[in-house]
């Protein structure tokens, strides 16, 4: 992964492994990805948005997490790096919205991206919503440039209605709603 804007941390930010006592903080955090992603498709989450954080700190090929921390609020950010053999997924990468648009996302890539290099990985991906156009373009100006997969859905809505249709999306002469 290439950081054109070389991945330093924000003044008084400071990225670090997780720590047990980042818990709370890191579940909220979990709990704000959560609700965006279903505000994203007009869908809330039934029940406590914040619990599947988890069941994703007991995943078997969870490899490490890191949080940013910030001497003024306390932990903002983290992001976590999944393996699957030599190849490595980020997820989650998330900030929490007030602190958003000042860097601390690409630090956190960057640090799980030299972490990845460190143990040879050979891909680095990240898996964000199709209508997530901010992490789209913020994941991009990270490095994430190559589309190395690519999901397709058959969208069904609790209420019967068809889905919401978002800015189309060509792929080789082929037309997709996110």
């Amino acid at each position: 992964m290439t950081d054109q804007a070389g991945g330093r941390a924000p003044a008084g930010i400071t990225i670090r492994p997780y720590r047990p006592l980042d818990h709370n903080a890191c579940r909220r955090l979990w709990g704000e990805l959560v609700e965006h992603r279903g505000s994203l498709y007009g869908e809330a989450e039934p029940g406590d948005a914040s619990a599947g954080f988890e069941e994703y700190l007991t995943r078997l090929n969870l490899s490490g997490v890191w949080v940013a921390e910030s001497a003024e609020h306390g932990i903002v950010g983290f992001v976590g790096l999944v393996l699957d053999g030599r190849l490595g997924e980020v997820d989650p990468v998330v900030v929490t919205d007030r602190q958003r648009g000042r860097g601390i996302g690409r630090a956190l890539l960057t640090r799980v991206a030299e972490e990845a290099k460190r143990r040879g990985l050979s891909q680095l991906t990240v898996s964000p919503a199709a209508r997530d156009q901010a992490a789209l373009r913020s994941l991009h100006a990270a490095g994430f440039g190559a589309v190395s997969s690519v999901t397709l859905s058959y969208a069904f809505t609790r209420s019967g209605r068809p889905a919401r249709e978002e800015e189309p999306l060509d792929l080789y002469d082929l037309r997709f709603h996110s």
